[in-house]
């Protein structure tokens, strides 16, 4: 009993609200036996589980610069990786069900080699 109570408590305890990331989505193994007119489409859905899962919020929002990249190669060549900036902020509706957002943006890059996931300051 005395595990699973401290693990419980670990669980509960979360970092700041409002934290921007820089991550790379490996494109090619989600989408991975997708039909080719539905890859562009799925792409976007697999961009916002991702940033589901890594910022622990339901609502996601899409920046155009993501969605124009996304889209650039048409529908059935989407990239094979790509670099986006996760920016979790606080819902300026108080009427919404959730209190935090997050908005996925394109991050242009030269080269994926020896990419990790950083912390972006805010300025």
């Amino acid at each position: 009993m005395v595990k699973a109570e401290t693990k419980e408590k670990e669980r509960r305890v979360k970092g700041p609200d409002i934290v921007t990331r820089d991550m790379t989505v490996h494109m090619s193994k989600r989408l991975f036996g997708a039909t080719f007119k539905n890859r562009a489409p799925r792409a976007i859905r697999e961009i916002k589980l991702f940033a589901q899962k890594e910022m622990r919020t339901k609502d996601v929002r899409i920046a155009d610069s993501l969605n124009k990249h996304v889209w650039s190669q048409g529908i059935k060549g989407t990239p094979s990786r790509i670099r986006v900036r996760l920016e979790r902020k606080r819902n300026e509706n108080e009427e919404a069900a959730e209190k935090l957002y997050t908005l996925v943006s394109y991050v242009q890059v030269d080269s994926f080699k020896g990419l990790v996931t950083e912390n972006v300051e805010q300025a």
